[in-house]
């Protein structure tokens, strides 16, 4: 058995393997799901948040990634603070905000962008260092003529709207933009859809995503995080379309 799931195994079964000063889980949690909260200290931030197939600031990346697209408000703030903590910038968390508008709808977007305006003013976040209205464009891949016109002879003969919208907001500026890498970009995508039960949409983006650097060990960890956020039936969604692309980095 992985060492990391033995030694989480063994913190779970012993009783008082996190002290409270150490602990992770609020008191709520403790006091009416204990089970809870020792999975929650021994195993999600006592193990997942610790392994090194993704660096914390990627797990931070995922965590809000998921939070942010399946509407969890409540939840978004402490992780929005430990992203801060590990990395991701103010203009990152805008652009990945902006991009999940798109891919979770705008009232998602709406109630995550309030917090995290509340968290930059209480940390005295310049202005200068928060997500500018426009950048500079990327170019587009080489290969996004044939993107487009398959946007064009399908979605687009029934919805002329959306399939407007599809390439002229969504590939032609959206994926261009700088405040988010190309890679960092895919990730959020990847994971909103995952989280989101939008399994049938990821092929597409899992191949764009190691386009744009990720790797699929990259990938395959972000369901294992993803798994204790989003829950496992979706990170197994997620999980079976990845082992689709084949084989390859």
């Amino acid at each position: 058995m992985n060492k990391h799931i033995l030694a989480a195994a063994a913190a779970v079964a012993m009783p008082g393997a996190a002290s409270a000063a150490e602990s992770v889980a609020p008191d709520y949690m403790q006091r009416a799901a204990p089970a809870l909260a020792r999975y929650t200290d021994n195993v999600l931030f006592g193990d997942v948040w610790k392994r090194e197939e993704l660096s914390p600031r990627d797990r931070s990346v995922v965590t809000l990634s998921v939070l942010v697209s399946t509407g969890k408000s409540a939840q978004i703030r402490p992780h929005l603070e430990r992203a801060l903590d590990n990395g991701v910038t103010p203009t990152e968390i805008g652009g990945l905000i902006t991009q999940l508008a798109f891919y979770s709808g705008w009232p998602n977007a709406v109630s995550a962008v309030q917090i995290a305006d509340e968290v930059f003013q209480e940390r005295g976040i310049e202005a200068s260092a928060i997500q500018p209205a426009t950048t500079p464009l990327n170019d587009k891949p080489a290969n996004d003529g044939q993107r487009e016109n398959a946007v064009n002879n399908g979605v687009g003969q029934i919805a002329p709207t959306l399939g407007e919208m599809t390439n002229e907001v969504l590939f032609d500026e959206l994926w261009l933009r700088q405040d988010l890498a190309p890679r960092d970009r895919s990730l959020v995508t990847i994971v909103a859809l995952t989280a989101s039960g939008d399994a049938d949409q990821l092929g597409f983006h899992l191949q764009r995503g190691i386009e744009n650097g990720l790797t699929k060990a990259e990938l395959g960890a972000a369901m294992g995080h993803l798994a204790f956020y989003a829950g496992w039936p979706k990170a197994f969604s997620g999980a079976t379309a990845l082992g689709k692309l084949g084989n390859g980095n």
